[in-house]
């Protein structure tokens, strides 16, 4: 069963070999990681992003994606004649999923991954561009210079980069591989948020804990790894935290990257996306640190200007208070990127001694 096909009028510049391979063989198949070929028909399975581990290889049917097909070329306006632009390797969902809606659509496609920010940048050239936002800010230090629909996805954007495209139309997505789109943010949508529902998807809060039900989710996860989102009773959580507030969602963080410090629960995101929006931080993690006394404390791992430590703490300690407010800073000249797009956490950990 071809559920995914490659329509008529869709053109495609870059390394599609692979892309072809998979609209052509049709039936199900396996992008990235290891292990057998998916069985079934109109199934395939592909890749979480891994920021915190090892990707998890995910299975999912065709119909969760070509269902949200539908909806963003209504929204979009995605098909014959428009020009999709995808910057991510197509091992992750999001390169994946973006690359195969234009095709599917009939629009003309650019597939740049793999390729370095400064060459992204002189041949990018499109209507709609798929991105994270860490792949934008490497765009825009390669000179690049925002136009057209920009839908971003993969981790929150920041005040900082959300001023620099102010001459693209910005859509922020808040969505994860298991899940697809959950929330869609429009340029009226409060900044601090992740947007209302996308079409389709409902949303609950128990506990503080996201739960939806959409026609968009998963069948499960592929191989061994038990992974680490619930099913109850049709409902799907990926362990975010967030609340509702006037129909917007408003995230606080992965349940799983929750720390206490001094008994009292902190998520590093919110502290990262602060970080991101002050002067002299280009990338920014905020890591625990085991603490006899207070169970732990953060750090902040950093690319930037070192010149404005002071500043960055001091500015951290009065938004967050003593206790929450990272204790230090580790400077970095590189910034370990997955081919996700988002940043490398357990690398980090690892190198910093964490």
């Amino acid at each position: 069963m071809k559920a995914f096909a490659w329509h008529p009028e869709a053109q495609v510049w870059g390394d599609d070999a692979g892309l072809r391979g998979i609209l052509a063989r049709g039936g199900a198949f396996r992008i990235g990681g290891t292990g057998p070929q998916p069985e079934g028909e109109a199934v395939f399975e592909t890749l979480t992003s891994g920021s915190s581990g090892a990707p998890r290889r995910i299975l999912r049917s065709m119909a969760s994606w070509t269902a949200s097909f539908a909806v963003n070329a209504q929204m979009f306006q995605i098909g014959p004649g428009r020009r999709v632009a995808v910057l991510g390797e197509l091992v992750q969902s999001l390169a994946l999923y973006g690359a195969l809606e234009a095709i599917h659509l009939g629009a003309s496609l650019q597939l740049l991954g793999g390729m370095r920010p400064d060459r992204q940048a002189a041949i990018l050239a499109a209507d709609l561009i798929y991105a994270t936002p860490a792949q934008l800010r490497l765009l825009l230090e390669a000179g690049w210079r925002p136009e057209g629909r920009i839908l971003v996805g993969g981790s929150k954007l920041d005040h900082g980069l959300r001023q620099a495209l102010a001459g693209a139309e910005v859509c922020e997505f808040y969505g994860a591989a298991e899940a697809s789109f959950i929330t869609l943010a429009g340029p009226d949508a409060p900044e601090d948020s992740v947007g209302r529902a996308y079409p389709g998807v409902e949303i609950a809060l128990r506990a503080g804990e996201i739960w939806l039900r959409s026609p968009y989710l998963f069948q499960g996860y592929a191989g061994a790894d038990p992974g680490g989102a619930v099913w109850r009773e049709g409902w799907l959580s990926v362990g975010e935290m967030g609340y509702l507030r006037d129909g917007y969602l408003y995230l606080s963080g992965r349940k799983g990257r929750m720390v206490t410090v001094a008994d009292q629960n902190v998520f590093p995101e919110a502290i990262e996306g602060f970080l991101l929006g002050l002067a002299g931080v280009a990338q920014a993690a905020v890591l625990p640190r085991p603490d006899a006394l207070r169970g732990s404390v953060l750090l902040a791992v950093l690319q930037g200007d070192p010149g404005q430590e002071a500043a960055i703490l001091a500015a951290c300690r009065e938004r967050f208070g003593a206790l929450k407010a990272p204790r230090a800073v580790l400077w970095r000249e590189d910034w370990p990127i997955l081919a996700s797009g988002k940043t490398d956490l357990q690398r980090l950990a690892v190198e910093a001694g964490l």
